[in-house]
């Protein structure tokens, strides 16, 4: 037996400046995203889908190739020239042929400059050379679902967890149903549908309701009788027609189950279509609230800039708010500035330093201005930005936050970076010299997956509305291409 495996991976954010080109899919190991045997070294051993393919291969004993592994940060439109890169690997190494079956770790919200639906075009390319080889995908819970990322694919199957710890468990329910159908022992049947609405990212949390029982329930269904169940949250800053929330099951040849629970999971996310509306809070409002806090740490959550949706991480709203009331024992991560980072390290450690941090980075598509901040502080720690997730979310596999130095005013620790990255890990703190559990207040860029590597840390969370193209006010964001009605944007939407 022969697999293909590979890996094109975008959460797209079309109200992000951040430009996305071919170099930012390189996972940091240079300038090209790894192919070959460098894929595999890169993701043996890892908590991802990949990691989960190439173990299913090892243990099926089958020959396997990875065409391409390319996984960018979240940000703007895919430039077409990286993504036409990134299909030829793909659509080439499929068109030699001699596979049994190809597995894909695609997130399910690319848009590109001429695609809406990055993975239904790129499944279009693949059979316009193989109609037949059958196509298993791991797809993230925050995919935006088009007809051909389901329809032209054998076996469909989601995270099923926010934060996405369960990486490598997608790829296992992927991959094991793709290998009991070229072993001939299932036929997979597929339903699927999507709803009228758009769901807030900061109610999307399979820890909180109503996303965990929804989860919860999709879990059961694959112990009674349905290959994959899942529940796609989607992923709303994509101005695109068909963002929002959707639902897949693949059973065994089994149209009339595959059917039902779909419609079963409909229903359930539609009856609690209000408590996936998130109400903001003022950012003034917040940090007093937090400022009278009695326990430690507090995470204060800047999740309007959060890298993992598009954030630019250069906004200096809540860096700048907590300057103003005095907040003491601070940790913040992080500012995207590689201009103030390589003047800090030419200043070098120990060296007193008076830097414009941050607001470099226009935001046309954006309400708000966001200007920087005059940071002093002395040069606490210079680092090559280069650490291994901890886990459980991407365990062992390399992060790059690029060249990064630390900035310490005295009360507050502004880490400063050079390549986008999420706080989703202990480690990116930790790497910095930075302990957690010494500081009374740690500032994430981040909105719910800190949580994997950090929630068990916190002793009070406060949400903190700053500036950002991921905002959590829908009326900061002109959509022009969504379909319409749509919940929550139009209150009296009918399901249909």
């Amino acid at each position: 037996m022969r697999l293909l495996i590979a890996m094109m991976m975008h959460e797209t954010n079309t109200f992000s400046p951040v430009p996305t080109d071919l170099q930012r899919f390189a996972l940091g190991l240079g300038q090209l995203p790894p192919q070959g045997q460098e894929a595999v070294q890169a993701f043996r051993n890892t908590g991802t889908a990949t990691g989960a393919f190439i173990d299913l291969a090892q243990a099926a004993g089958a020959e396997f190739e990875i065409a391409i592994a390319a996984h960018a940060a979240p940000s703007g439109l895919v430039q077409d020239g990286a993504y036409q890169e990134m299909t030829e690997a793909i659509v080439q190494a499929v068109a030699r042929g001699g596979f049994d079956g190809i597995l894909l770790d695609l997130h399910g919200a690319m848009v590109t400059e001429s695609h809406e639906d990055g993975e239904g075009e790129l499944m279009r390319r693949i059979r316009s050379v193989d109609p037949h080889t059958p196509v298993g995908i791991a797809y993230d819970m925050h995919a935006n679902v088009y007809a051909d990322m389901v329809e032209l694919a054998q076996v469909v199957a989601g995270y099923q967890t926010y934060p996405h710890v369960d990486m490598y468990e997608t790829g296992q329910r992927a991959g094991k149903a793709l290998l009991a159908l070229i072993a001939g022992q299932i036929q997979p049947t597929t339903a699927w549908a999507r709803l009228p609405m758009i769901p807030h990212i900061m109610r999307q949390s399979s820890l909180d309701e109503p996303n965990s029982s929804l989860q919860a329930r999709a879990r059961q269904m694959e112990q009674q009788g349905a290959l994959t169940a899942s529940v796609f949250t989607g992923f709303p800053h994509a101005d695109i027609e068909n963002a929002g929330l959707s639902v897949v099951v693949v059973t065994d040849n089994d149209a009339e189950l595959a059917a039902k629970y779909r419609d079963e999971l409909l229903q359930m996310a539609w009856a609690s279509r209000s408590e996936w509306v998130y109400p903001v809070e003022s950012l003034a409002q917040s940090l007093a609230r937090a400022k009278v806090l009695t326990v430690q740490p507090v995470v204060l959550l800047d999740h309007y800039d959060n890298a993992a949706s598009g954030g630019t991480m250069d906004t200096t709203a809540v860096l700048a708010e907590v300057l103003k009331q005095g907040l003491k024992q601070v940790a913040f991560f992080a500012i995207y500035d590689p201009q103030a980072v390589k003047e800090a390290i030419a200043a070098g450690i120990g060296q007193r330093v008076r830097l414009s941090v941050g607001g470099k980075m226009a935001m046309p598509q954006m309400p708000h201005r966001h200007e920087p901040v005059m940071l002093e502080g002395t040069v606490k720690l210079i680092s090559s930005g280069k650490y291994v997730a901890k886990g459980p979310m991407s365990q062992g596999a390399r992060q790059d936050m690029g060249a990064a130095v630390v900035i310490d005013t005295g009360d507050v620790e502004v880490a400063l970076i050079s390549r986008h990255v999420e706080p989703f890990d202990v480690n990116a703190l930790i790497s910095l010299g930075i302990d957690p559990m010494q500081k009374k207040f740690i500032v994430l860029k981040s909105r719910v997956h800190w949580r994997a590597g950090m929630g068990h840390l916190a002793k009070a969370v406060v949400e903190c509305a700053g500036v950002g193209a991921c905002t959590s006010d829908y009326s900061e964001l002109n959509f022009k291409n969504l379909r319409r009605p749509i919940y929550p944007l139009d209150a009296d939407t009918q399901r249909g």
